[in-house]
């Protein structure tokens, strides 16, 4: 019968390739052959954008290298997914969605891609995403791209997919890849990861580099795993760290990396874990469904030994309103990026970018592009704006200080619980770590899951709870990929 990739993991991957019932080669080929059923055929879920030519050959070349010298460790062989605003120094592009960086190549790896290949992984391409990561408009659905076209969600076609990471989350639910890497800026990993029902891990800011990623903003960019398993989104984090001296945010972060993330899988780890829950954060803005959903988790909690302190309410939540930081400094982030890509790139501004998509309106301008424009020529792209640097002030002491950091102390609380990504307006303005896990399933198709955050370099406490309520809870189930005609 062969291998079955279906919620296969990566020990289960490696398993079979140690034990020659498999290879990476034949583990590519399955995977190549699911995307082009279902995602280019069939349901059509659009999310995986292009295909490493060489994936086949660099799969060969690692079926070699462990038949003559063993397995460079968990991620040999094993094939991933990269967010399409990640670069890759080899024949596929870096677009971040848009048609006016179709033709764009990287000279070189992005210090993660590098750090993967190194492990041993397999860069099997690019996922989809919303294009700019939801830079280019207002009221664009999450998941479009002009070069990708929209992004599905397997679970439920009418539903959303999330934004911006969509293509890496559905992939991944849809078993077209082991695992993928997306990025983060306001919930762009753990949004597609609650719709995926996966797990997916938004590290704190600092903690992995993001040189040669196509940014958003640089107070609050990041990479991460998205995984079917949180096993495997520790092993795909792991992969990626080393300290590069060219991202300033890693400076903070010397010494505060794990040399072993997955020492921390620990079944027991909701055990004496004392948990808060911002409940006045959220309370009116989900269904009952989803307050039964998440209620429910709480209890697993509760039953595997965890103190839940409910309420633990964050005293600034009602303060936190729109903020300048990322319309201003996705000018200064996008055009010193352009520049760096050399005299031959396609795009050597934001402004050529416009101008490009006001050439080619019927192909790249089907929702407009109010956002950029607005970023163009209403901001600098000097950060000198007074609004802009109160609101990054504002930001950091209504979130950090006045708000995670001093809830988590008021309750001696290990982490914050949040359902589904509603954490991540908070989180991500501070660069704290979240965690998010499978909780169930709404009646209409859509996942939903909880989300565990915590203060900077946190990871440990978050990988401790995330896996143990994983373990006893186990609610994630791929999704069918029948299409309605079937």
């Amino acid at each position: 019968m062969g291998f079955e990739i279906i919620e296969a993991t990566f020990a289960d991957i490696q398993a079979a390739l140690t034990s020659g019932e498999l290879t990476s080669k034949k583990l590519v080929l399955q995977y190549l052959n699911r995307i082009a059923e279902h995602d280019k055929n069939g349901l059509t879920l659009n999310s995986v954008l292009e295909i490493n030519p060489d994936a086949l050959f660099i799969a060969d070349a690692l079926d070699s290298e462990r038949l003559r010298s063993g397995s460079r460790g968990p991620l040999h062989g094993i094939p991933i997914l990269l967010k399409d605003n990640i670069n890759t120094g080899d024949m596929m592009h870096t677009s971040a969605g848009s048609l006016a960086l179709a033709n764009s190549y990287a000279s070189e790896d992005a210090f993660i891609a590098k750090k993967l290949r190194d492990a041993g992984a397999i860069l099997l391409g690019k996922a989809n995403m919303t294009e700019f990561a939801n830079m280019m408009t207002e009221g664009m659905p999450s998941g479009y791209s002009s070069r990708g076209g929209q992004v599905l969600n397997p679970y439920n076609i009418s539903t959303p997919t999330g934004g911006s990471s969509a293509g890496s989350g559905v992939a991944v639910a849809a078993n077209f890849c082991a695992a993928a890497i997306g990025t983060e800026t306001s919930g762009s990993i753990l949004n597609p990861s609650n719709l995926s029902s996966i797990a997916g891990i938004k590290p704190t800011v600092g903690l992995i580099s993001r040189t040669g990623i196509l940014p958003l903003s640089n107070s609050q960019d990041t990479a991460g795993p998205m995984a079917r398993t949180v096993t495997d989104a520790v092993l795909l984090l792991q992969g990626m760290l080393g300290h590069d001296e060219r991202d300033a945010a890693m400076g903070g972060g010397i010494g505060k990396q794990s040399k072993d993330y997955a020492s921390f899988l620990d079944k027991d780890g909701l055990k004496g874990a004392r948990i808060g829950i911002p409940r006045d954060y959220y309370q009116e803005e989900l269904t009952e469904e989803q307050l039964s959903i998440f209620n429910r988790a709480v209890e697993i909690m509760k039953e595997q030994g965890a103190t839940i302190v409910d309420p633990a309410n964050i005293p600034t939540a009602r303060s936190i309103v729109y903020s300048t930081v990322i319309l201003n400094e996705f000018k200064a982030s996008i055009n010193a990026y352009l520049a760096r890509l050399g005299p031959h790139a396609p795009m050597r501004s934001l402004k050529e970018i416009i101008e490009f998509n006001n050439r080619h309106p019927m192909e790249t301008l089907k929702y407009g592009q109010k956002t950029l424009i607005d970023t163009e020529y209403n901001t600098s792209g000097t950060l000198t704006e007074p609004r802009y640097i109160h609101d990054r002030a504002t930001d950091l002491k209504l979130c950090k200080e006045d708000g995670i950091d001093a809830t988590m102390r008021e309750h001696q609380l290990d982490a914050l619980l949040f359902p589904a990504d509603f954490g991540s307006r908070i989180t991500s303005r501070a660069g704290y770590p979240s965690i998010i896990v499978p909780a169930g399933y709404t009646q209409a198709g859509p996942p939903f899951g909880v989300t565990f955050s915590a203060r900077a370099y946190e990871e440990p406490t978050l990988i401790k709870l995330a896996y143990s309520f994983e373990q006893h809870s186990k609610f994630r189930k791929a999704p069918s990929l029948k299409s309605f005609l079937d």
